[in-house]
């Protein structure tokens, strides 16, 4: 039986069917987990999975994102409409979930060809959004663990360090944790629902009007402190002024001519949300940690077979860029 047999076979037992000469498409962008556009007998439809392979601890959590997308959905019009969710992985290999398709952009590293001005603006506006809701309200009032988040956030990214170095942490992996770990500070502010890796890409953007018509990826979400997801958001911005070695990251078109500085972009935030972001120096520290392990992660998969493409190969020096410049930064007090 082909894997869109059995599919089928699944969603007849959901009380669902498949379009007539249904196939999976892959859809473009995102570099972990996979994302294939489905034609339901209702409707288009987005099939989304895990990468294939290993997976780090916490990787790629298509229960946690599904469980969030059900809450969510009735009460916030960016978060798309779950359809079904299944962990049975005789279907299709591993766990997987449906969810509602919705046309738009995600703009990455550069701006496409008539997009205009104001991305910057919808990327701050829907991160405010989602830090406004209440989320016992939504049901997600016990998502996470909001105490000690900081604390228990460096230590699952300083175990997940040891495993993609098993050889030993490079010394400035090992300096900026050390560096780190003696200066944890209290969490600012009430926790709120964190996406958990909101940038531009994750946002389905109307280049037209430049709305967001969806925001997409919640399979990391937690509830926290709001000043880490706009660190995580400025772990990804590069400014003209910084090392050569992280300009290749690419994941934010942040180097486009008069876009806003780190700085700039933080302050935009607070004015939109006056929610207090606290002091965002080992926050972002922290972020530039995450994002260098996790980019690690994709190269030994990558390494192992499992992953395609020869972008990955830049992978593991881009890690190491990612780092100096984290150490670099956290040691001047600076973002």
């Amino acid at each position: 039986m082909t894997e869109i047999d059995r599919l089928a076979a699944w969603l007849a037992g959901q009380g669902l069917a498949l379009a007539v000469d249904a196939r999976l498409t892959r859809l473009s962008g995102g570099i972990a987990n996979r994302n294939e556009l489905v034609p339901l007998a209702s409707g288009p439809a987005v099939l989304r999975r895990p990468p294939p392979g290993l997976l780090a601890a916490g990787a790629s959590d298509m229960a946690r994102e599904a469980r969030v997308l059900a809450a969510l959905a009735p009460h916030f019009p960016l978060a798309p409409r779950l359809i079904a969710y299944c962990d049975d992985a005789a279907v299709l290999g591993t766990q997987f979930q449906l969810i509602e398709w919705r046309p738009g952009v995600a703009i990455a590293g550069q701006l496409p060809d008539g997009v205009g001005d104001g991305l910057v603006e919808t990327t701050l506006q829907a991160m405010a959004a989602l830090h406004a809701l209440d989320p016992a309200a939504v049901g997600l009032g016990d998502l996470g663990k909001p105490e000690g988040f900081f604390a228990r956030q460096l230590k699952g990214w300083t175990q997940r360090a040891a495993a993609v170095w098993p050889d030993g942490l490079p010394a400035d992996v090992a300096a900026l944790i050390a560096a780190l770990a003696a200066a944890v500070p209290a969490e600012a502010g009430a926790p709120v629902l964190l996406h958990m890796d909101l940038k531009p890409d994750n946002l389905l953007i109307d280049p037209a009007n430049m709305q967001a018509r969806a925001m997409i990826d919640w399979d990391m979400a937690t509830r926290g402190p709001r000043g880490f997801d706009l660190a995580i958001l400025l772990s990804y911005w590069i400014e003209p002024g910084d090392p050569e070695g992280v300009k290749p990251l690419q994941a934010v078109p942040s180097l486009t001519p008069g876009w806003p500085g780190r700085r700039g972009v933080a302050a935009r935030y607070q004015a939109i949300s006056g929610g207090d972001v606290g002091d965002l120096v080992w926050p972002l520290a922290l972020a530039r940690l995450r994002l260098a392990v996790a980019w690690m992660q994709l190269y030994r998969k990558w390494q192992r077979g499992e992953m395609d493409g020869s972008r990955y190969q830049g992978f593991e020096p881009l890690a190491g860029a990612i780092i100096a410049h984290a150490l670099a930064a956290y040691g001047k007090g600076d973002l």
